[in-house]
């Protein structure tokens, strides 16, 4: 007889519990968790975009008289006046998605050990490793890629509604798009947020270590030590090397990830390899396993607060 037992699960795809934990995909769901529960993740920038947008449409009054004022000055001079506002936009964007992703991480542990949902997540089949590497997952990668979404979808309008004001007055769009090569700029946007997440993994990393160890106010525990010791060594030694550290983490992949020469029309000029083969990144992310590593082993000993 081929028939099955009562109680053989049956093949709808779905495992029941107990037969087949790795088709649940646990890492899968803990990212899709983090999404439902963090939706500043992409309401925030997508806020800020249409805040730029707003500012965008306002400052084209009268931008057909400035664009033939600039046409006339030197090549590259006149790309950089028809670039910036498209490059400040992405600026801005990029830095709303570092300040959400570092406040994603200081809240990260320490909202479930707050609302008491830790309880309720650790009881379920997912490892500590498998919870923290999710919750790294957000500012590393879905932020960026977000972000880059939302960064083309602003670019692109703001080109199509200059392009459609220029027309209205007699006037060809080619000057704007040859100056602000979209498909070029989606690749070194691409580029730049993934070299920007890299360098600044040790942040978020540290970020998640004071999460889950501080019992409040978690800026400030993350932020006052760092103070404390720039302090201390510009105090007693007279030196501010922690500061220029500091800095460097913040500020130190853009020349690293990019060869800039104003006087040059092809600027900026990806450096990949240079960028790799900078001791400071791969020393962050040693940081950043180490700070990761930590938050997992004392999220098995942290409960509810």
């Amino acid at each position: 007889m081929n028939a099955q037992p009562d109680n053989a699960p049956e093949s709808t795809g779905i495992s029941a519990p107990g037969y087949s934990v790795s088709t649940t995909r646990p890492f899968y769901w803990s990212v899709r968790r983090e999404l439902w529960e963090n939706r500043s993740i992409y309401v925030a920038p997508l806020i800020v975009a249409i805040v730029v947008l707003f500012g965008f449409l306002v400052s084209t009054i009268g931008l057909p008289e400035r664009r033939q004022a600039v046409l006339l000055l030197d090549p590259a001079k006149a790309r950089v006046a028809i670039e910036t506002p498209y490059n400040v936009a992405a600026m801005m964007l990029i830095f709303t998605a570092f300040i959400v992703g570092v406040f994603y991480c200081l809240d990260a542990l320490h909202g479930e050990r707050r609302d008491r949902s830790i309880l309720f997540w650790k009881s379920l089949p997912v490892s500590d490793l498998t919870t923290l590497l999710s919750k790294a997952t957000v500012p590393l990668a879905v932020l960026p890629l977000v972000t880059f979404a939302i960064i083309i979808a602003t670019q692109f309008v703001m080109l199509l509604w200059t392009s459609v004001l220029l027309m209205t007055h007699s006037m060809s769009p080619a000057s704007t798009w040859t100056n602000v090569p979209f498909l070029q700029g989606c690749l070194i946007l691409l580029y730049g947020l993934v070299a920007i997440a890299l360098w600044h993994a040790p942040i978020y990393g540290w970020a998640l270590l004071v999460s889950g160890w501080a019992r409040r106010a978690t800026f400030l525990w993350a932020v006052l030590p760092l103070l404390a010791i720039g302090f201390f060594e510009k105090i007693t030694f007279g030196t501010s090397h922690f500061a220029s550290m500091l800095k460097n983490r913040l500020l130190g992949f853009a020349p690293e990830a990019f060869a800039f020469n104003p006087h040059s029309i092809d600027c900026p000029q990806l450096t990949p390899l240079k960028y790799l083969s900078t001791s400071g990144l791969w020393l962050g992310l040693l940081f950043a396993a180490a700070f990761l590593a930590a938050a997992v082993w004392q999220r098995r000993y942290r409960g509810p607060i």
